[in-house]
């Protein structure tokens, strides 16, 4: 996965796997494959998403001071 992608490319990614997975004539393969991207697309959102929350926090402790 591309460290340079940004949250709303990965969630974009995301959302097409999701409405890939749905699909029932996936084959099994492909399936497995699709949702294991999934969850590094899911590890990388959280992971954007923690570090702009601490990137807030640190601002607003900032603010406080």
């Amino acid at each position: 996965m591309n460290q340079e992608m940004t949250f709303d490319e990965a969630w974009q990614t995301l959302q097409q796997l999701v409405a890939e997975v749905e699909d029932e004539s996936l084959p099994l393969d492909q399936l497995a494959e699709k949702v294991k991207a999934a969850r590094q697309l899911v590890k990388f959102c959280e992971a954007k998403l923690r570090s702009i929350e601490q990137d807030l926090q640190q601002s607003d402790d900032e603010d406080e001071a």
